[in-house]
């Protein structure tokens, strides 16, 4: 489910409350923990995180006039989401939070190639959620984007 909303607040009003609520509390952790230098709003209907052009110029390569996507988190219409570009791109990463996701959560992880799917509210593990945020710095994320971009 996308959104037409502009701002993260306009989002946030527009769920239900249990959704608003896991989402202020994903959006908390991750603005706590997020490294400086990528900017919250509004992008493909959801909340997200981005290398804003003022530090990448080059913007995301598919939109270039977008700037380069890193983390976003939504409501669904079955779960709640939170991608992760560099989940996708890194496998350290990736093996890093299964293998954390299987020690701290009492529950199956539901996963894709760069989104984490919780159905149930009360499995969100908003820490380690926080603790993923905070595991790469923008330049680390242009590096391996652009490492990345370069083998295409």
């Amino acid at each position: 489910m996308t959104s037409n909303a502009l701002t993260v607040e306009e989002y946030l009003e527009s769920l239900p409350e249990d959704r608003r609520d896991a989402l202020q509390q994903l959006r908390k952790v991750i603005l706590k923990n997020i490294p400086e230098g990528f900017k919250e709003g509004m992008g493909y209907g959801m909340i997200g995180y981005v290398v804003p052009h003022t530090i990448y110029p080059s913007g995301y390569h598919c939109t270039p006039h977008l700037p380069l996507p890193f983390m976003n988190i939504a409501s669904q219409k079955n779960f709640i989401a939170v991608y992760h570009m560099g989940i996708y791109a890194d496998p350290q990463l990736l093996d890093w939070f299964v293998n954390a996701y299987k020690e701290q959560v009492n529950a199956k992880l539901d996963m894709g190639k760069s989104c984490i799917r919780f159905k149930n509210l009360s499995k969100i593990p908003y820490d380690l959620i926080g603790a993923l945020a905070g595991k790469m710095t923008v330049n680390d994320w242009i590096s391996l984007y652009e490492k990345n971009l370069s083998k295409k």
